[in-house]
């Protein structure tokens, strides 16, 4: 006898006969029984089975998916706000590149901070790893996002004109007409008359299709391609260029060598091979100033007069160096920067020996009127080393309270200087590197001279007590400093922005229109025409110009869409009247 045993308020398990299983075995008491009769659980109160999991888009699919996002005119954006915000730290703190006395005189003044920003390279702020990693980043979206879009671009400027909707009705711009002409006629005149306007135009299918205005988006792309030929020109720049600064005293020459600039800044990739071999002489510089009214005192003009050559083998030519009309020369242009003056010392040592006779140029303490300070180094002097620390004043009075010295006007009209002597070891021979506007050692290895202090005129002399020596103020000469650039990018980087600009213009200026003419049999052996016009943002007078030149003075005037025989394509209600 066989004894079935389903259970329908169970979980699904499996019927089960005899003393053996033969199945799979149950969780709960085993049942005996008869064999199984083959009959199994509905479907709903089987046990689910295990749905795969995904397996993941993979690494190829990642990198796919990295590189679009990447290539979205979004991120774009984003990376250009980025190195305009990564720049600002460069034009609000001070930059190794240009002032590293100014680099290190926050570090001194902010302890805290200083050493902070410096690890996050906030003071070479356009070398730093981060802003090329920007940088990068920008230029390989820039170019992801535009060039595949010029090639669909291209494409679709040798593609044919999309063919004529079957309702030209509900276009922005449309209008029916009739006329004698065989639909043939109307077409072939609708061709001649689009090609005049610089329609691009196919025929097919009893409908001309036109358009014109890719223009604009080439002006569109042509901005963003000159964007990306831009930061090239500024990369090719800081890599193959160099920007220096000398200070050149009247009657000296400078030599264009690494040797004699008093700040240089190479490119990543510049060789000091590269250096053109020009001379420039600073023969005469003259400055004029404002001498009356609340402008007294504020230069009107520098110019600097000067002879350069080219090569050691080329002749010598002047020319007048002033500001904003630098000179070209070696590939390089020199700018005039700044002036200064530089007081003429002839000193003697305690032997009588000229141990010293030059210029020496002085920096500004007081803007305004060019109050300067200058030391005077003598380290060939015998037998001790003499140095001496001075005060220019350019027009020297008295002042207010007639306590001190002050000057009163820039240009040299009454120049006086206030010399302080020393003397000892100058400490040149250590080998450490010392400023030139700046005595090292005072109070230790060099002692101030007793009664070693005199207020000089041109001309006059100080006799040093104990015989140290004799010091005399020859004369006054101006400086002026130049900066010599070479940036291999300048010209491409102006073509660029040129043509940047005007393909920014030209896609303002011009839209893309396209216009749809369809000919057909009307009743009484006449000839409907339909016309629609669809143009990229506001409709424009071009079309009505189109119909009218295509209907002729014959035909009657266009009707609106609304008017037209009922046998026409389009709806028969109102016009859709162009939108503003």
């Amino acid at each position: 006898m066989t004894d079935t045993n389903t259970d329908h308020a169970g979980t699904g398990r499996a019927e089960e006969t005899g003393t053996e299983e033969t199945g799979t075995e149950e969780t709960g008491t085993e049942e005996t029984g008869t064999e199984e009769t083959g009959t199994a659980a509905p479907a709903a109160r089987q046990a689910p089975q295990e749905v795969p999991r995904p397996s993941g888009i993979g690494p190829l699919g990642w990198l796919r998916w990295g590189w679009r996002q990447l290539t979205t005119m979004r991120t774009a954006l984003i990376l250009l706000f980025l190195v305009a915000l990564g720049a600002v730290p460069g034009s609000i703190l001070p930059q190794r590149g240009q002032a590293p006395e100014k680099v290190a005189a926050y570090l001194d003044e902010h302890e805290t901070l200083g050493p902070w920003l410096d690890r996050f390279s906030m003071f070479d702020v356009f070398a730093a790893p981060w802003f090329a990693a920007i940088y990068i980043l920008l230029f390989v979206s820039l170019a992801g996002c535009v060039i595949p879009r010029a090639v669909k671009h291209y494409r679709s400027m040798r593609a044919r004109p999309p063919a004529a909707p079957r309702n030209l009705a509900r276009l922005p711009q449309s209008a029916v007409y009739e006329t004698d002409a065989s639909p043939e006629e109307v077409l072939a005149e609708a061709r001649t008359a689009l090609r005049g306007r610089r329609f691009r135009v196919d025929v097919s299918g009893g409908a001309a299709s036109a358009e014109k205005g890719y223009l604009g988006e080439t002006g569109n792309l042509l901005f963003h391609l000159a964007l990306l030929a831009l930061l090239f020109a500024l990369g090719l720049g800081n890599l193959f260029g160099y920007r220096g600064n000398i200070l050149l005293t009247e009657g000296k020459t400078f030599a264009n060598s690494l040797g004699l600039y008093d700040q240089f800044q190479p490119g990543r990739a510049f060789s000091g091979g590269e250096l053109a071999p020009f001379t420039i002489t600073l023969d005469d510089f003259r400055a004029e100033y404002e001498a009356e009214g609340d402008k007294r005192g504020q230069a009107t003009s520098f110019n600097a007069k000067i002879h350069y050559r080219s090569s050691p083998d080329a002749r010598s030519k002047p020319y007048d160096l002033q500001i904003n009309h630098p000179l070209k020369v070696g590939g390089a242009k020199v700018y005039l920067l700044g002036h200064g003056y530089a007081p003429v010392f002839t000193v003697r040592d305690a032997k009588g020996n000229v141990a010293f006779q030059d210029s020496v140029p002085f920096l500004e303490m007081e803007p305004r009127n060019l109050t300067s300070e200058g030391v005077i180094k003598v380290p060939d002097a015998e037998p001790d080393q003499l140095a001496f620390y001075a005060i220019l004043w350019p027009t020297a009075v008295a002042s207010e309270d007639g306590k001190q010295i002050v000057s009163a006007f820039p240009a040299p009209i009454r120049p006086v200087v206030t010399i302080t002597a020393f003397k000892g070891d100058l400490g040149l021979d250590s080998g450490s590197p010392q400023s030139v506007y700046k005595l090292e050692g005072v109070g230790r290895t060099l002692q101030p001279v007793k009664g070693g202090q005199k207020l000089l005129e041109p001309g006059e002399s100080f006799k040093l007590p104990d015989g140290a020596g004799t010091v005399t103020f020859d004369g006054l000469k101006e400086w002026t400093s130049l900066s010599v650039n070479r940036d291999p990018g300048r010209i491409p980087a102006l073509i660029a922005a040129v043509l940047a600009v005007l393909g920014v213009a030209t896609s303002f200026m011009v839209r893309r229109r396209r216009v749809w003419v369809r000919a057909s049999a009307g009743e009484g052996g006449r000839t409907v025409v339909e016309v629609g016009g669809l143009t990229l943002g506001n409709p424009t007078s071009e079309f009505d110009e189109i119909v009218t030149a295509l209907r002729g003075p014959q035909d009657g005037p266009a009707s609106e869409p609304g008017e037209t025989d009922p046998a026409a394509d389009g709806p028969s209600g109102a016009a859709t009247e162009p939108k503003e």
